[in-house]
């Protein structure tokens, strides 16, 4: 068995499938380098598939690390024809910083028993959704979905009105009421609704346990089961749900797990991580 996480540049990766950044942190993304074959091999962590994608001649698999992860090593199994190969993946730690927010819809803080049972039936929608593994080899090389400065980023560890809760799992982006929502990269609207917490939210299945949500929107402008291209228009920006004001949060879920949207940006953003 040998240790294998592959730092790689955009430079080595097709225009088409782009890979994310490599990022073999709990919230992150890890990179493996399953090299070249004929036809794709296929990857597990335990029960759990994983993607796996083409670039430049070489398969990769892609592993969504889930925050609770405590650093050290991972398996990894890949499986290839009639052989099957265990691959560690040294996951390093990382810590997030603390964020503070004053929620005015007590509500949305502390929610009552209607509210809580209408929470739990959104949870088994939610649970559903990510768990999805379509066949479809996704592409990787997202855009950002809408445009405006970067907020708060993933993994902040939030504090609403004085009372711990669940980290950032997404990334928020800055920008008015109404602005556009685009796909970020091709895929098909898995779920549309309005979420006590996330207010009206779109879905998107990208392939291989790649999903994508934006929540918080105004309007909603796809149907679940509609095939989207790069670009199209999902909705328009809101302050639906919990929120402090109007602005676009972005999650972005892999093998059943929420992990940094940024790693999959294209292009460097402005302001840095």
């Amino acid at each position: 068995m040998k240790t294998l996480c592959l730092v790689l540049a955009l430079a080595l990766a097709t225009p088409a499938f782009a890979l994310p950044e490599n990022a073999p942190v709990p919230g992150g993304v890890a990179v493996i380098d399953l090299g070249p074959a004929r036809q794709p091999p296929t990857a597990r962590r335990g029960e759990q598939s994983l993607a796996v994608v083409e670039a430049q001649g070489r398969w990769f698999a892609l592993f969504g690390i889930p925050l609770d992860t405590v650093p050290g090593e991972t398996e990894i199994s890949v499986i290839s024809g009639s052989t099957v190969t265990i691959t560690n993946v040294a996951i390093r730690a990382k810590a997030y910083p603390e964020q503070r927010l004053t929620i005015k819809d007590k509500r949305k803080v502390d929610p009552d028993p209607d509210d809580l049972a209408r929470i739990a039936r959104e949870r088994e929608i939610t649970d559903a959704l990510k768990r999805r593994f379509s066949a479809d080899m996704p592409q990787t090389d997202f855009a950002l979905p809408a445009s405006g400065p970067l907020s708060s980023r993933f993994g902040l560890r939030r504090i609403f009105n004085g009372q711990p809760r669940n980290p950032h799992a997404g990334l928020d982006v800055a920008v008015g009421a109404g602005a556009p929502v685009r796909a970020p990269a091709a895929g098909v609207v898995a779920n549309t609704g309005d979420y006590f917490f996330n207010g009206n939210t779109v879905f998107v299945d990208h392939g291989q346990g790649l999903i994508t949500a934006y929540m918080h929107l105004s309007r909603i402008d796809v149907r679940a089961g509609q095939p989207v291209k790069k670009g199209e228009s999902l909705g328009a920006v809101g302050a639906t749900g919990r929120v402090t004001g109007p602005h676009l949060h972005w999650a972005v879920i892999l093998n059943n797990t929420l992990v940094d949207p940024e790693l999959f940006l294209a292009r460097p953003q402005t302001q840095k991580r």
